[in-house]
């Protein structure tokens, strides 16, 4: 879909008010013809006759009583709903195809905002949803459920269904994680644990998921993700994992959400993994430095390897011939950003810190605090320039405080199934001293 269409659909959508993004629940009811056209007018301006048609459709299809938004990207309209029942808090999102007159359920990849009990959602020009939660913390309000974007394209035609994904919005850049890549024997783990042991708050390592059963003394969570074979199976088609392997009977593999675990702590995350691991990760939405060690020949890596003492011969003709793979597939175009030769293991660490030191500095991640807004968002503008207005208010002991937000969404990076990164938010009121640094 061409971008100016998009464009077009959005400034429909952001005149009539209705997707404010019509917030749907008790006040609305949401049952009856008569009420869905009172909802459609809350600015003086009638709809047009196909969108009061699809909210009929929309109200007699679902018995819903949470809040729900309705927006129209070409010929479908995708619907997000969201409701509280007792402890349990759930979201739905479904499609309207507006040429068969029918429903769709697509496949939703993902981690999900819950609860929802109440949002917003406006159109961007990139094929996202923009998803404000209502009542919620700023750094725990902004969403994006990406519903024509790369990623769910390319979805789309492995699934062969229809897909949508979501996105958790994160203000602030974050330090890139870091994949690092080289044969067997060619000294990338001592590199690793230099840099850890020298930088332990800076450098952080995700963990791993696999079927296999732990250890005696593994924990679940600290040395691996332990689960079962049949739910990783899943994760892995729902595009929850960057890459993963069969190892001996058992799957191994790196979940986006456990990369995104540590860079959300403000560390720069490291994998260690192989070339065939490392094409899925440039693959994948991750915004990562891709690093090769080389050897400095291929007969000091088999010096090395047999120096280790630690594998029979057969092995050792395994890890060659593997190796050798490894190196002429790290010559490939595009797949790493810097190739390190490890002559020298001192030479090289010096190398390699000097690179990460060189690589861009990223902005401090915006840290919440209990003192900071818990906004309830009643609706959003559309600004020129990736720029949107977000009309929120504040309660307080004293009285309720009303004030606007600009959200500048002109350099998003990464995306679902792992974070959106890169938001910026300004405040343009009085929402309090705590906004006024972001």
């Amino acid at each position: 879909m061409a971008v100016a269409r998009l464009h077009a659909e959005n400034r429909q959508i952001i005149n009539l008010r209705a997707l404010r993004q019509i917030k749907v629940g008790s006040d609305l009811g949401f049952r009856g013809k008569d009420r869905i056209r009172s909802s459609t007018n809350l600015m003086g301006e009638e709809a047009p006759e196909y969108v009061l048609n699809s909210f009929e459709l929309a109200a007699c299809d679902s018995e819903s009583t949470g809040c729900r938004t309705a927006t129209t990207v070409g010929n479908k309209m995708y619907v997000v709903e969201g409701s509280e029942d007792g402890s349990k808090s759930w979201i739905n999102v479904k499609i309207f195809d507006k040429l068969t007159r029918s429903w769709v359920f697509p496949t939703v990849l993902g981690i999900k905002p819950v609860p929802l009990k109440g949002h917003s959602a406006l159109l961007l020009k990139n094929g996202q949803l923009l998803i404000v939660k209502m009542d919620s913390t700023l750094d725990g309000c902004i969403w994006f459920l990406e519903v024509d974007s790369p990623f769910v394209k390319e979805q789309k035609k492995i699934l062969g269904t229809e897909v949508v994904a979501w996105s958790k919005g994160v203000i602030g850049n974050a330090p890139k994680p870091i994949v690092i890549s080289g044969p067997s024997g060619v000294g990338k783990g001592t590199l690793i644990n230099k840099l850890m042991k020298e930088f332990p708050s800076r450098y952080g390592f995700s963990v791993s998921h696999t079927t296999r059963a732990p250890r005696e003394k593994e924990l679940d969570g600290v040395h691996y993700h332990f689960t079962e074979r049949s739910i990783m199976e899943k994760d892995i088609r729902d595009g929850k994992f960057l890459e993963f392997a069969s190892v001996h009977g058992n799957l191994y593999g790196t979940s986006i959400e456990a990369v995104e675990v540590v860079t959300d702590s403000g560390k720069r995350c490291i994998l260690d993994i192989d070339v065939q691991g490392a094409r899925s990760v440039r693959a994948s939405s991750l915004d990562a430095i891709f690093i090769f060690i080389t050897p400095p020949s291929f007969e000091e890596l088999e010096k090395r390897l047999r120096a280790r003492g630690t594998e029979t011969e057969e092995q050792v003709q395994k890890r060659l011939r593997n190796a050798r793979a490894e190196l002429d597939e790290a010559k490939y175009p595009g797949l790493f950003n810097h190739i390190l030769v490890n002559d020298d293991l001192e030479s090289c660490y010096e190398n390699l810190e000097k690179l990460l030191a060189s690589d861009e500095t990223a902005d401090p991640l915006y840290q919440s605090s209990v003192k900071i807004l818990k906004a309830h968002v009643s609706g959003m503008e559309s600004k020129a320039d990736h720029r949107t207005l977000i009309h929120c208010s504040t309660s307080s002991t004293n009285a309720a405080t009303h004030s606007l937000l600009m959200l500048d969404t002109s350099s998003l990076k990464g995306g679902a199934p792992g974070r959106t990164r890169g938001l910026r938010v300004y405040a343009l009121g009085s929402l309090g001293d705590g906004l006024n640094g972001i």
